[in-house]
């Protein structure tokens, strides 16, 4: 199977659909509700609030739901990827792994204000790989900002990714004061919009809800959380090891992008620790950027033997608990 995932055939779509729908039937079988913990921000209320007001409190819809926007954001992390070339050929393995990863663990299946900030991320990671090519970043600088001011919105803690910004752009480019500032400025806008908006409506009481942050140690008991978070890390250690093979035969554009995929992994693991109520569903801002690595395992082992091995053992983990697990 993975030999037809490595192709770009467009056709492959298809199959990538059917595929998911066979690693995650158990979750349309077996529906969630959307998430609410506490940790969700002020806008993914107002959000599920009008959704609910619409199709009622429905589990099957939020999970549909999800697992669509799932499968968007799989598709569109892999244009990014085939457009910038971090692979010799393009080929659908990052939205394979996507897809497999987010079934380890069912909470990453559910609707939440992760699955949100997830593809507004998208949208930033796409314009963080351009920031190589830029005369000037000052616009992309705002606009990065201004996205992860919208992230925090749904998920305050997301706004923590202007760390991903400052090292994007450390890493991309020459130090500018001004495209730092620019940035912060564009984190801010959102709130202050916000907030006008909030004082403008005589709803100023619901200021308190904008920021929603408190750091975290947690003791993880759930033996389903260690097995996704042993499985996506061992993905992604042994996706970096084998990218050093040809990291310098890449061109520079490439080598920095991949730096940039390390840094918003790393960043996207410490959030949840900065939640107001820790949650394991978080992690799934995670598993985007493992998938990368993940796909490069796929793509490195060229022999299809050894390949369709370890894709089984994956989804035969995923099953068994999914379908033989309490």
């Amino acid at each position: 199977m993975i030999k037809f995932f490595r192709s770009g055939n467009p056709l492959t779509v298809l199959l990538l659909f059917l595929y998911m729908l066979f690693i995650k039937f158990f979750y349309l079988l077996h529906p969630s509700p959307y998430l609410a913990d506490g940790s969700e921000g002020l806008m993914y209320k107002l959000l599920v609030d009008w959704l609910e007001g619409m199709v009622g409190p429905s589990p099957f819809f939020f999970t549909f739901l999800a697992l669509m926007l799932l499968f968007l954001q799989a598709l569109l992390l892999t244009r990014i990827v085939n457009n910038h070339r971090l692979f010799a050929k393009d080929n659908y393995l990052p939205a394979m792994c996507f897809l497999l990863l987010t079934s380890l663990l069912q909470s990453w299946n559910v609707f939440s204000p992760a699955l949100i900030v997830n593809t507004v991320m998208l949208w930033i990671f796409s314009s963080i790989t351009d920031l190589y090519m830029r005369n000037s970043a000052r616009d992309v600088s705002f606009n990065i900002g201004f996205a992860l001011g919208i992230c925090g919105l749904f998920y305050f803690p997301a706004v923590l990714f202007v760390a991903l910004l400052f090292l994007s752009l450390l890493i991309m480019r020459a130090f500018r004061l001004a495209e730092w500032i620019i940035g912060l400025l564009g984190i801010i806008c959102p709130f202050y919009l916000l907030g006008t908006w909030l004082f403008l409506t005589n709803r100023w009481d619901m200021i308190s809800e904008l920021v929603n942050i408190r750091a975290n140690l947690p003791v993880i008991t759930d033996y389903k959380v260690w097995g996704a978070l042993i499985g996506g890390m061992l993905f992604f250690v042994v996706g970096w090891l084998l990218l050093q093979r040809t990291f310098k035969k890449m061109l520079i554009q490439g080598r920095k992008i991949w730096a940039t995929v390390v840094i918003y992994a790393l960043v996207a693991m410490l959030l949840p620790l900065f939640s107001g109520h820790f949650s394991a569903t978080y992690w799934v801002l995670a598993v985007m950027p493992v998938s990368l690595f993940a796909a490069n395992v796929f793509w490195s082992v060229t022999n299809n033997t050894i390949a369709n091995a370890i894709h089984m053992l994956v989804i035969a983990y995923v099953i068994i608990m999914q379908y033989f697990s309490h």
